[in-house]
């Protein structure tokens, strides 16, 4: 495998290495937001300042990842090219943009009691200790303290489930959700607006 950049400013360089691991995890930060990207591939390729947004390839030609970070000495991270950074690509094609879904809700992984998680199938849900007022899951009837157990028929135990979930299909198409609140589940059904519609109306 190789990777092709610009490190330390020399152009068209080009280092070789392994796969180190797959399945990685990236937290990025921006706007006063952490978002993690999942399935980042670990690299042992030398990556230095420079090689970010180079191409990280095999032997047939194929790219299979975007430089991105060096996380430490032999240790190189790549965003995958994969089924979610295609629809990303697709949207900067279409609308020059990416256009994400938004909820309204800030929460934290919580186990969960017993009786629930034998009702429920999983161990741990995601307790939302914020509900942003007049955003979408207020409207839906959703409440600090409710613990969100499936969002879309997924299993729901971090923040990071629901913003996979906020791609530009989310904008717009209803969202069921099921919470836990004083011992009972409730379903609702949110429907997720724009990101940047909802920041520029609070």
């Amino acid at each position: 495998m190789v990777a092709v950049g610009n490190p330390l400013g020399l152009s068209g360089s080009v280092t070789a290495g392994v796969v180190s691991a797959l399945g990685r995890s990236l937290p990025t930060h921006a706007a006063g937001t952490t978002r993690i990207i999942d399935e980042v591939i670990q690299t042992d390729a030398a990556l230095n300042p420079g090689n970010s947004g180079g191409a990280l390839a095999i032997s047939t030609g194929a790219v299979v990842g975007i430089n991105t970070a060096v996380a430490g000495y032999g240790v190189g991270l790549a965003v995958p090219i994969n089924a979610t950074t295609r629809r990303i690509i697709s949207s900067l094609l279409t609308d020059g943009r990416v256009r994400r879904g938004y909820l309204g809700v800030a929460g934290t992984p919580i186990p969960l009691r017993p009786a629930v998680a034998d009702r429920a199938g999983q161990a741990v849900g995601l307790q939302l200790v914020e509900v942003v007022p007049d955003g979408p899951a207020a409207r839906a009837g959703l409440r600090a303290g409710d613990v969100v157990l499936t969002a879309g028929g997924q299993p729901t135990d971090s923040v990071q489930v629901l913003q996979r979930l906020m791609l530009t299909g989310a904008i717009g198409s209803p969202l069921p959700i099921t919470v836990v609140r004083n011992g009972a589940l409730i379903d609702v059904v949110v429907t997720p607006i724009e990101l940047g519609i909802a920041s520029s109306s609070n």
